[in-house]
């Protein structure tokens, strides 16, 4: 449980974080004030800021700071990344020349653009150290670089109604031998399924660092013409690079993860116009924190990889131009490089106001989708809790 909210907090800090240092260092560079900078989220427990005189002084709870002179840096008290509050980011203050709406339109789009781009930065330095320690990998064809170690068998699919569905096993699962004998590859986990087919085996595997066993007869399966339990698989393991290359690998996973997300994104979205609804793998905040926790049990590598997917997200739905989103902020500066004026400020308010309703409606309808997904997950949480009580 404390492994889960541990590693939920400081997964979600540390995107949010990066996120919002990038609009904060930005905004900076281009002499625009950010009134505060906070780690977590309000209310305020404590504050440090430089007075008119320059001098530091601290400031306890949400109490008004009148004397400010800068930034004020401030630790909230809801612990999930961070924030930045920069002067006339509403539009107001215009006339100011430290006012966000006081500046050219490519600066105020460097701004809006910079929380994105930390994203992805953030995702690429995490990747790059991933594949300096060895970062888990669907092996394939690596090249001459590569340095791969804990090669294993991991199941990617399982059928309905097959042997696999019935043992109840899961994707992510490794299989670790069948009948006492060791499994690295593929071909080999397949040669002794088909050889014990109509018998009763005993499968080791590997589960989120817990080793269980299963019963399972294999039979024959009609997609392979093989004996088989009715499960895709795919050789995985640690892949690693010198530290001199790591960077240039991360670079290109980074990007081709990228593009992969976009595309899932669009079939999404495509899937949502032509009817289809939206799809069962789409998590909220429920089912992130579930999946957080899942994945810390497995190690850090893996949580390190789980974090620059999350990264990535964030970067690619900031960057859609959806009211109250960053992408959206810089669709109304595209209409203001059009028309040549700004759009008026209530009306933009309006529509971020109600795209702001429109996500948190979305994200109370998915949370309610996570809490039916992972009814055992939290269910446990909570007995856990009772019991410390």
């Amino acid at each position: 449980m404390f492994i889960t909210i541990i590693a939920f907090v400081g997964v979600l800090s540390l995107i949010v974080f990066f996120h919002e240092l990038g609009h904060f260092w930005t905004a900076r560079k281009f002499g625009v004030k950010s009134e505060e900078f906070g780690l977590g989220f309000p209310p305020r427990a404590i504050g440090l800021y430089r007075d008119q005189e320059k001098k530091w002084k601290k400031v306890i709870g949400a109490k008004e700071v009148t004397d400010a002179s800068d930034t004020i840096y401030s630790l909230n008290w809801i612990p999930l990344g961070g924030f930045v509050k920069i002067k006339g980011e509403d539009g107001d203050q215009s006339g100011d020349p430290d006012s966000f709406g006081a500046q050219k339109i490519w600066k105020r789009a460097v701004i809006l653009l910079a929380g994105v781009t930390m994203n992805i930065i953030t995702a690429v330095i995490l990747t790059s150290i991933g594949f300096a320690i060895g970062l888990p990998q669907v092996l394939g064809e690596e090249n001459a670089h590569a340095i791969v170690t804990n090669q294993q068998v991991q199941i990617v699919d399982v059928m309905t109604d097959s042997p696999a569905a019935k043992a109840e096993l899961k994707t992510g699962d490794v299989i670790l031998s069948v009948n006492g004998q060791v499994i690295q590859k593929s071909e080999e986990l397949q040669n002794i399924v088909d050889a014990t087919k109509d018998q009763l085996a005993t499968y080791q595997i590997k589960r989120e660092g817990e080793t269980i066993f299963k019963e399972i007869v294999a039979e024959l399966r009609p997609e392979t013409g093989r004996g088989g339990i009715g499960v895709g698989i795919s050789n995985t393991g640690l892949v690693r690079y010198p530290f001199y290359l790591s960077f240039w690998y991360g670079l290109k996973e980074v990007f081709w993860l990228t593009v992969a997300i976009v595309m899932a994104f669009g079939q999404l979205l495509y899937g949502i116009f032509v009817g289809n609804g939206v799809s069962a793998e789409v998590a909220g905040p429920v089912g992130i924190a579930a999946m957080t926790g899942q994945v810390a049990h497995m190690g850090f590598v893996y949580l390190l990889q789980f974090t620059v997917m999350l990264s990535v997200n964030l970067a690619i739905i900031n960057a859609f131009p959806f009211p109250a989103l960053d992408g959206g902020r810089l669709f109304f500066l595209l209409i203001e490089k059009i028309k040549g004026s700004p759009v008026k400020q209530e009306f933009e308010a309006v529509v971020h106001n109600l795209g702001f309703a429109f996500l948190m409606i979305l994200v109370v309808l998915v949370t309610f989708k996570d809490v039916s997904r992972y009814a055992g997950v939290f269910k446990a949480v909570w007995g856990k809790l009772i019991e410390l009580i």
